[in-house]
């Protein structure tokens, strides 16, 4: 439990949202008038970030930091887990649980330089970012004190956040209307709450405004789009034969995938507080990597490599969905995918026609595929008759148990 006589100065994640938005006043008037500074970690939020500091000091904050992080974001965060092909409950790309590491990590840094009493967050207490924030925060700044207002405070919902920010004339870019909680960053845009609660009820994707990132299939263009994506070592390097870094590559697929329907996703996802949570994400240029990148490994890994990594790739997914990014298991096994994608060279072209995406071709000088070998045409490297022996030995369980039922049953 924080001692609030304790806290002078606190470091306040910040996104300018509902949530810090209304943050800054609470800390003030509950914790002796503290010095409340606020960070802000760019991994793509675009626009959000757009007049944050004249309102974070308006509603009390000394200063704000704006931190860069989306080209670390994109190589040391998800690269890493397209490489695992680690995908949550097999549907969710993790677009907002693999970005919370590096965010934490940021505001630990600075709590400790600017000599901080603690650190605050704006994560609710039924969610999974708080386990992702203080995790992070534990494995940096592991003396440092956290203050989690929802754990906290009377607010009980966000229609009483709204009442409380209209009371400390605290300007917002919602409405009570369209007052879907969000996150957004360069690898996708989440959207929960008001009427995708009820997972009864078909999310509006043709409503004027809930799409940003794209557009529904059904206003998709009727002409295919064509796409070539080069992997070098299982990380995508270029585009179309344009070299590209981690940020111009997906802001250019986000851009593709969005025009064509790509990448949107309706689930019901297991939270890691117990309860089962419903939202839609867009994840156009996401989910073009993950299928290039799966379909570039079909060539250039071994049968007992793939089933191996394709197990590990669950574990893989858990960690980083319950914020266990900084850990000695989730590095381990980035040192086995790292092992695996030796290969994992070559070029894949997919087809991307109204929010589907199709194989178009893929080549790989690590390639496995012999088509000499593979043919049903005649060839001069198989004798198809080796198969009788190979089967005979590899039915022998079969064949045993068959021999041996046989003559119980006829005793």
């Amino acid at each position: 439990m924080v001692n609030k006589a304790d806290i002078k100065k606190v470091v306040l994640a910040y996104s300018g949202g509902l949530d810090t938005s209304i943050i800054i006043p609470w800390l003030k008037e509950n914790y002796n008038n503290c010095e409340v500074i606020a960070v802000s970690a760019d991994v793509g939020q675009g626009t959000e970030l757009d007049g944050l500091e004249e309102k974070a000091k308006k509603t009390g904050a000394s200063k704000l930091y704006i931190e860069d992080l989306k080209e670390e974001f994109i190589q040391d965060y998800v690269y890493p887990t397209i490489k695992a092909g680690a995908i949550y409950e097999g549907k969710y790309l993790l677009g907002t649980s693999f970005a919370r590491p590096i965010i934490a990590k940021r505001i630990a840094e600075i709590a400790l330089k600017e000599g901080a009493d603690a650190i605050c967050h704006g994560c609710t207490g039924k969610g999974n970012d708080q386990v992702r924030f203080e995790l992070a925060i534990k494995a940096f700044a592991p003396d440092m004190a956290v203050i989690a207002p929802w754990r906290e405070w009377t607010i009980k919902s966000r229609d009483e956040e709204i009442d409380y920010a209209e009371a400390h004339n605290i300007p917002l870019r919602i409405t009570r209307e369209t007052n879907y909680s969000k996150d957004k960053n360069i690898w996708h845009l989440s959207h929960e709450g008001l009427d995708l609660e009820d997972p009864a009820n078909e999310p509006q994707y043709n409503k004027e405004g809930f799409l940003e990132l794209g557009v529904s299939p059904e206003k998709a263009p009727d002409k295919a789009t064509y796409v070539k994506i080069h992997f070098e070592k299982g990380v995508p390097t270029a585009v179309d034969g344009k070299e590209m870094n981690g940020v111009e590559l997906v802001s250019y697929l986000n851009k593709l995938g969005g025009e064509n329907g790509i990448g949107l996703m309706d689930l019901v996802e297991n939270r890691l507080v117990g309860m089962k949570s419903r939202g839609v994400y867009e994840t156009p240029g996401g989910t073009i990597l993950y299928k290039a990148h799966d379909t570039l490994e079909t060539i250039c890994l071994d049968k007992e490599v793939t089933r191996m990594k394709s197990y590990l790739s669950i574990k893989f997914a858990d960690l980083v969905y319950n914020g266990q990014w900084f850990t000695p298991l989730r590095e381990a096994l980035s040192a086995f995918v790292d092992k695996t994608q030796e290969t994992v060279t070559g070029d894949v072209k997919l087809k991307l026609y109204k929010g589907n995406i199709i194989n178009a071709g893929v080549t790989s000088p690590y390639t496995l595929y012999d088509e000499e070998v593979a043919t049903f045409d005649a060839d001069n490297v198989y004798d198809q008759s080796d198969a009788a022996g190979f089967i005979n030995i590899f039915g022998l369980p079969t064949h045993v148990k068959a021999k041996l039922d046989q003559k119980r049953n006829n005793k």
